[in-house]
């Protein structure tokens, strides 16, 4: 006899796959149609067709996906009529909210974007919805991806190449959520082409087919068609790539979207809809009740604590999710301290290096790095991202870059690049490192070969748990999630109402906004254009909220720093988004701490400043957010690995007429021998040349360099940072740049000798 979970399990919608781990092994349920196509899979290994097979299928799927999306944009247009709230409550109005309901239908906790899904399938299901989250909304693996909305090129080549009919469906579903989330975000996501170099004449037609085939796969949602490239085409698109013996290319188009904002969006457009959601709220342990009939304890809501003000409370509801995504395990532990674990957490480290060692609109993969995982290549921001590594970790909320992965991936890099292109461990301006909650594979030997499949498990008190899966499949994750919820705890449920549905910003966002804002409000173009594609429609608040510059142009928008388009208004406007810490800030309501840490830490004393100030923080509070903010950049960021660059205390490799060189621009700036400068020295030097430098800057410069902060710059000190300089592991001080650019001055000034001139007659 099927057990009531299976049944109920069965009736779900028929187009969908439900993976249920039952502690032992996974059992999977699968529409009618599904089960005759995979006998047909099944079948076509005997023949070797396997591709046979995968479009055998595809027009009778690819009709009915396309019928379903018709019907759920459909029922999308019925948001209106559900209650949209056009301010958010403020934070503690949410905690309060939290505290005083009775009962909600949905607890869920993580505010991820799987968790941030949950919460908005549910509240647009009708259901009461709460969500908890114990650090900031999108602060773990959510915020430290690739960027990128896929299906997964080489999860389909493992589908195709082992028959696995798994593996297909998962790019398959991945394919139609890429499709849905570039339609319903279209400010904060675009398609992105990304080429596939190929070395090797074979490769060549192999490559071609698997990319069609993807192609193939996604049928109607196809974002644009592949296409080969010769040699000389290729090197026209991306001048950077290494000419010897490239026999050509292939460009494929995914999406790429920015994933924090994103995340953000999700949990924003939950809250508009009536969700209580909370950052920095942690649950200490789940609350249980006991059914007096059957003797049987339930979950039924999560005792809480404020981590700003420490308060605890309760929050009960009928249906708790966890949706902890790398701390999946331990939520699960607070139900029962015998389960058994069902996530591997594994590393994927990613680098950020300077826009121009890409183009600005062409991303790259390679497929086969020297040890089997793949690296992408990639623009962001206007600098470039690349990454993943993929290496088996222990869980923490605090994960750090390791200099043996970052110094992998800039190998790598220079496998793939033009040897006139000369990358250089100093360029490397911010580093992270993101966990992945894979799903366990009893057979697998490492995290590579792990299908980032997700599961929906359901605990024996009624703890829902979804695991696994991936940023791209958010939306279709927490629909199953809920339905499952649904059927397990008896919730009066709607329809699903998230395909089609728009995010936040979206729904007044078009690609020429941002010249209304330069327009209406007197904005730089570059800061235009980035408030159109961080907030959408919601730009227009951002601008209002600008302080006038004072200046002829721009009228109004302070930058945080001078090369990058944030401003000081969005400080202001991320405190709305429920903005807690200066590190929510620079990391995930601006990327300012993914882009460039050194920008970042030079703007966090006024992000500071206006926190402090708009939220009442002490003098002492806002001394412990700066140090806590510069923390992280140093830690999460990648800035003490830069920093170990220059204090690296391995001997000095210079030759000796170098050495004599660079002490005898050192003595331009040292006039009296004293064996060291400062910045009364350099200021000396400068008025020379009628330049004139910010005591402040002089003091930031001289600090890059100052490592026995001493308060000046000695001899050995200023060789060591030539000889990191010519190693490449630092690549733009700016007392470097300054010193020889002064050098070069003087040079230039020596008078004219006129011997060989007859004395000038």
């Amino acid at each position: 006899m099927p057990s009531l979970q299976t049944k109920n399990l069965q009736k779900l919608r028929r187009d969908k796959k439900y993976s249920l781990y039952n502690g032992r092994n996974y059992q999977v349920y699968y529409l009618p149609g599904d089960m005759a196509f995979r006998k047909v899979a099944k079948g076509s290994a005997i023949f070797g067709g396997a591709a046979l097979a995968t479009i055998y299928g595809l027009s009778e799927l690819s009709r009915y996906r396309k019928k379903q999306v018709r019907l759920a944009h459909v029922e999308a247009v019925e948001q209106e009529k559900m209650p949209f709230q056009d301010e958010f409550p403020s934070r503690q109005a949410q905690l309060s909210a939290l505290q005083s309901t009775e009962e909600f239908d949905v607890l869920v906790v993580g505010g991820g974007a799987t968790g941030a899904g949950c919460a908005l399938e549910a509240v647009t299901r009708n259901l009461k919805t709460a969500l908890v989250e114990r650090y900031d909304f999108s602060s773990g693996t959510s915020s430290r991806s690739t960027k990128l909305i896929h299906g997964g090129v080489r999860y389909l080549q493992k589908a195709i190449m082992k028959l696995d009919y798994e593996q297909y469906m998962m790019v398959k579903e991945a394919l139609h959520e890429r499709s849905n989330l570039l339609d319903i975000a279209p400010h904060l996501s675009a398609p992105l082409p990304i080429m596939l170099p190929v070395y090797k004449w074979w490769q060549l037609p192999y490559y071609w087919a698997g990319i069609k085939m993807y192609d193939l796969v996604a049928g109607g949602q196809c974002l644009k068609s592949s296409y080969v490239l010769s040699k000389t085409k290729a090197l026209e698109l991306f001048p950077m790539l290494k000419k010897d013996k490239l026999v050509g290319a292939i460009v494929y188009y995914d999406g790429q979207h920015n994933d924090a904002r994103m995340n953000i969006a999700i949990a924003l457009t939950a809250a508009r809809y009536g969700a209580a959601i909370a950052n920095y709220t942690e649950v200490m342990h789940l609350l249980k009740k006991t059914n007096p009939q059957t003797g049987i304890e339930r979950v039924c809501g999560a005792h809480c604590r404020d981590v700003i003000t420490g308060q605890e409370f309760d929050v009960r509801a009928k249906c708790v999710i966890n949706a902890t995504g790398p701390f999946t395990d331990s939520l699960r532990k607070m139900d029962n301290q015998k389960t058994a674990n069902i996530c591997q957490p594994s590393a994927g480290v990613h680098i950020v290096i300077p826009g121009y060692y890409s183009p600005d609109n062409m991303g790259l993969l390679d497929p086969a790095t020297s040890d089997g995982r793949v690296i992408f290549f990639l623009p962001w921001e206007k600098m470039t991202i690349a990454g993943t590594t993929d290496t088996p970790t222990d869980v923490t909320a605090h994960p750090i870059p390791m200099e043996e992965d970052i110094n992998f991936i800039l190998s790598e890099i220079r496998n793939y690049l033009s040897p006139d292109v000369e990358v250089r461990r100093g360029d490397v301006l911010a580093a992270w490192s993101g966990i992945r909650p894979l799903v366990i594979d009893p057979n697998s030997k490492d995290t590579q070969s792990i299908c980032r499949n997700h599961i929906v498990n359901i605990s024996d008190s009624g703890l829902v748990t979804i695991a696994g899966g991936k940023w791209t499949t958010y939306r279709s994750m927490a629909e199953e999630t809920l339905d499952a919820a649904a059927r397990a705890h008896g919730l009066t449920a709607g329809p699903s109402r998230t395909v089609g549905l728009m995010l936040e910003g979206a729904k007044d966002w078009t690609p020429t906004m941002y010249i209304r804002l330069v327009q209406d409000y007197g904005l730089e173009v570059e800061v235009a254009q980035h408030l159109a594609s961080s907030y959408g429609g919601r730009a227009f608040e951002v601008a209002k909220m600008a302080h006038v510059t004072g200046q002829r142009w721009p009228i109004v928008g302070k930058r945080l720093v001078s090369e990058f388009p944030y401003i000081e208004s969005e400080v202001l406007y991320a405190i709305k988004e429920y903005a807690c810490t200066a590190t929510d800030v620079i990391a995930r309501r601006t990327r300012l701490g993914f882009l460039n840490v050194r920008a970042a830490d030079e703007a966090l004393p006024r992000i500071v400043e206006i926190m402090g100030k708009q939220l009442g923080w002490s003098e002492q509070k806002q001394k412990e957010e700066l140090a806590t903010a510069t923390q992280f950049l140093h830690y999460e960021m990648g800035y003490k690995s830069r920093s170990e660059q220059l204090t690296n205390t391995s001997e000095i490799s210079l030759a000796t007429p170098e050495i004599e060189r660079y002490k005898k621009r050192f003595h331009k700036f040292d006039k009296e021998n004293k064996g060291f400068i400062t910045t009364v020295d350099v200021q000396r030097v400068l008025k020379n040349f009628d330049m004139q430098i910010d005591e402040n800057t002089l003091h930031d410069i001289l600090n890059e360099v100052d490592l026995n902060r001493n308060g000046q710059v000695e001899l050995n000190e200023f060789l060591q940072l030539m000889n990191a300089v010519k190693k490449g592991q630092v690549s733009d001080s700016r007392l470097a740049i300054l010193m020889k650019t002064v050098e070069e001055s003087l040079e230039q000034r020596k008078p004219v000798s006129v011997d060989r001139s007859g004395g000038g007659v």
